[in-house]
Order: C-alpha cells, then sequence, then structure tokens
C-alpha cells in the first residue's frame, strides 16, 4: 500500500504536471514552428535558388547514378537554421522582457522599532567617546 501512496504523491507533484503541461505545449508549439519553416521561411527562401538551379523542389537534387538524395538532407539543415535562429531571437526577446521586470526597484523596507532604538543607543555612545 505504501507503494501506491508513494507513487501517487509523485504523479501529483507539482513538477510532474508542470513538465506534461510543457511537453504538450511545446509539441504544439513545435507544429507552429515546423509550419512557420517549411510553409513559409524555406520557400521564401530557397524559391530563387530552386528557379536558379532549374528545380521545382529541393529532393530533386541527387547525385547522379545513386539514389543518395542530398537535396532532402540539405532542406533539412536549412529546416533546423531557420528554426535555430527563430529560436533565438524568441529568447533573446523574452530575455530582455525579464531583465526589464527584474530591473523595477525594489521598495527597501523601514526599519523596524528595535533597530531605530539600537541607533539612536549606537550614535549616542559614539557622540560620548
Amino acid at each position: 500500500m505504501g507503494f501506491i501512496k508513494e507513487f501517487k504523491e509523485f504523479a501529483v507533484k507539482g513538477n510532474v504536471l508542470d513538465l506534461a503541461v510543457a511537453v504538450v505545449i511545446g509539441g504544439a508549439f513545435g507544429k507552429i514552428v515546423s509550419s512557420l519553416v517549411e510553409d513559409i521561411i524555406t520557400p521564401a527562401v530557397l524559391t530563387p535558388a530552386l528557379k536558379a538551379a532549374n528545380l521545382s523542389n529541393l529532393s530533386q537534387l541527387v547525385v547522379p547514378g545513386t539514389a543518395i538524395k542530398y537535396g532532402n538532407f540539405l532542406s533539412q539543415v536549412i529546416s533546423f537554421i531557420i528554426i535555430a535562429l527563430s529560436m533565438f531571437i524568441i529568447i533573446t526577446a523574452i530575455n530582455r522582457f525579464k531583465k526589464k521586470e527584474a530591473a523595477a526597484p525594489t521598495v527597501i523596507p523601514a526599519p523596524s522599532k528595535e533597530e531605530v532604538l539600537l541607533t539612536e543607543i549606537r550614535d549616542i555612545l559614539a557622540a560620548k567617546q
């Protein structure tokens, strides 16, 4: 019975639930980023290069006489670079926002009555010397 109780406490902890939510949101965000890269950015970047090479699709790039499709590999490398750049820009913007938020001045609490009295005693003793 102790094992089940311990497992239940582990499964319901905030960290596990936070991780589950992060995985779901990350999956959804991954689809958004993939669509942005595959459907908008990559065609915009590659269309002029493909027209110059007289190709309609990057997967048409193959090593002659083999089944090696280096065009697919290039497409994945370009997608990775674009995704990494996009994530860098997003994280940089978030970090700048956090810095502005953290830079807000902190309110220093007023000294307690004991601190005020001790300060007065210190000043009186210093004046007598």
